[in-house]
């Protein structure tokens, strides 16, 4: 009974060993289906994971292309930066130029004003130039005629002729001519026909212009032949020539008479009543007689003095030649005090302090105009 009640006892927990058995059976089952579960879970996991890597991988190369894009993008951003600041820079430069040529633009509105004024006056000066023109014209035909009538009365045996009508038949001077300035012939002894500038607007009537600087276009830095036979031109820069200045003021007695003008556009005049100049053998020395005027300068230094050219030294200096250092023709004593033929620039005299000249002209007329 004993062993049958231990059997019992053993049956009972056999028995309640299998029913945990199948318990743990069934729990195993559910954790194998379980496991199978999370297996599924986890394929489908590693399958998601796979995709997202794939998914990552895409987008790691896509951030990789952006990352590129981005760097290119930064710089095309810099140069766009750098290519900003330079048209800034160009902007800021043209709207100062605008500016600025603004500002030319009103003042060139206003030199076009300024010059349409002086193309207007300049056109009334050739009107008034044309005007005077007609009346030299119509002059210069009554002294044809008057001419003409001189010479009717010569081959009519009529010599018994006035002074003024000997003038006007073979003039020697500009005083025949009046009041009426311009270029004209005059037939002078040992020369014969050459023209003249009249001029009777400055002093009078009657001067003849022998030397002119107006506007610096003539070189005055010439040779002894060419100072003989005298340059340049009427309506600028010229000088008359020492051999037709002797020539005339050989003649009668002649008074001479400087017109100058400042740079300031100030005006002062020097006149000597007994001026000439000797023949070439006697180097064309220079007389002035007294003055009278203005501003008498240094001319008076230069009287009786020979005229000097860069091959003909006349001066007073033992070593070297004035006309040299004064790049000019000159009646020179020991170089310059009133040169004015010196470079066109520098014209000044010693007496006439820093007055620097930018016109200059010296005239003659026969002494016995004034008298008249």
């Amino acid at each position: 009974m004993e062993k049958y009640h231990e059997i019992v006892r053993i049956h009972e927990t056999f028995m309640k060993e299998a029913a945990l058995l199948n318990e743990y059976k069934n729990k195993v089952i559910k954790g194998e289906n379980d496991l199978q579960l999370c297996q599924n879970k986890v394929d489908k996991s590693e399958s998601e994971i796979n995709s997202q890597q794939n998914i990552i991988l895409k987008l790691k190369e896509q951030l990789t292309d952006k990352s590129t894009n981005l760097e290119n993008c930064q710089v095309q951003l810099k140069s766009l930066d750098s290519t900003l600041i330079e048209k800034d820079e160009n902007i800021k430069r043209l709207s100062e130029n605008i500016k600025s040529n603004k500002e030319h633009q009103k003042t060139l509105e206003l030199e076009l004003e300024k010059s349409k004024s002086i193309i207007i006056k300049h056109e009334n000066d050739i009107q008034l130039c044309r005007l005077e023109n007609n009346k030299l014209n119509r002059i210069s035909e009554n002294i044809r005629e008057e001419q003409k009538k001189i010479q009717l009365k010569l081959t009519e045996n009529e010599t018994k002729l006035s002074q003024s009508e000997l003038d006007m038949l073979s003039p020697t001077t500009c005083l025949p001519f009046g009041d009426y300035s311009g270029v004209y012939e005059l037939n002078v002894s040992g020369i014969g026909l050459f023209d003249v500038l009249c001029d009777s607007q400055l002093a009078g009537p009657g001067w003849i212009v022998i030397q002119q600087r107006v506007g610096g276009d003539e070189n005055f830095n010439r040779d002894w032949a060419t100072y003989r036979k005298g340059f340049g031109s009427f309506e600028s820069d010229f000088f008359l020539g020492l051999e037709k200045i002797h020539r005339i003021t050989s003649l009668q007695r002649f008074e001479l008479y400087i017109h100058l003008v400042a740079q300031n556009g100030r005006t002062y005049n020097a006149r000597y009543d007994d001026f000439k100049i000797s023949d070439e053998d006697n180097g064309y020395a220079l007389s002035l007689g007294k003055f009278n005027g203005t501003i008498e300068g240094s001319m008076r230094k230069h009287e009786n003095m020979k005229f000097t050219t860069f091959d003909h030294d006349n001066d007073k200096v033992d070593n070297g030649n004035c006309a040299v250092w004064g790049k000019s023709g000159w009646w020179y004593n020991s170089c310059s005090y009133c040169n004015l033929n010196t470079p066109y620039g520098s014209l000044y005299c010693w007496n006439y302090g820093t007055i620097l000249l930018k016109e200059v002209k010296m005239l003659i007329r026969p002494k016995e105009a004034m008298k008249k």
